[in-house]
């Protein structure tokens, strides 16, 4: 059984920055994709950003449009955890942050993820 933790989130004015943290534990991290959603009041969890394996110790990021450049998601497999650097926010990121892990195939579907940590709240003011 796999359980994600996520931690980081909290309330911050727009301009700033948040490092969100998924902590995983149960079955081997290093190969599974771990993703990063977000779901806003009265809208779809949403794509943010996945951190795929790609062979060796070789690792692809995907990011949603609406964060490249400003969002970085990043491993540490000793420590099985993902991290979600979160910079130049704006209001419109404010939603409750999931992490994810899915197959290694899993890219930015919901449905492609099999087990989900139980959200950390990020709020940007304005």
């Amino acid at each position: 059984q796999v359980q994600l933790v996520e931690s980081g989130g909290g309330l911050v004015q727009a301009g700033g920055s948040l490092r969100l943290s998924c902590a995983a534990s149960g079955r081997t991290f290093t190969t599974y994709t771990m993703g990063w959603f977000r779901q806003a009041p009265g809208k779809e969890r949403e794509f943010v950003a996945a951190h795929r394996w790609s062979g060796g110790n070789l690792y692809y990021a995907d990011y949603a449009d609406s964060v490249k450049g400003r969002f970085t998601i990043s491993r540490d497999n000793a420590e099985k955890t993902v991290y979600l650097q979160t910079n130049s926010l704006k209001p419109e990121d404010t939603a409750v942050y999931y992490c994810a892990q899915g197959g290694s195939i899993a890219g930015s579907s919901p449905r492609q993820y099999d087990y989900w940590g139980q959200g950390t709240q990020v709020t940007v003011s304005s």
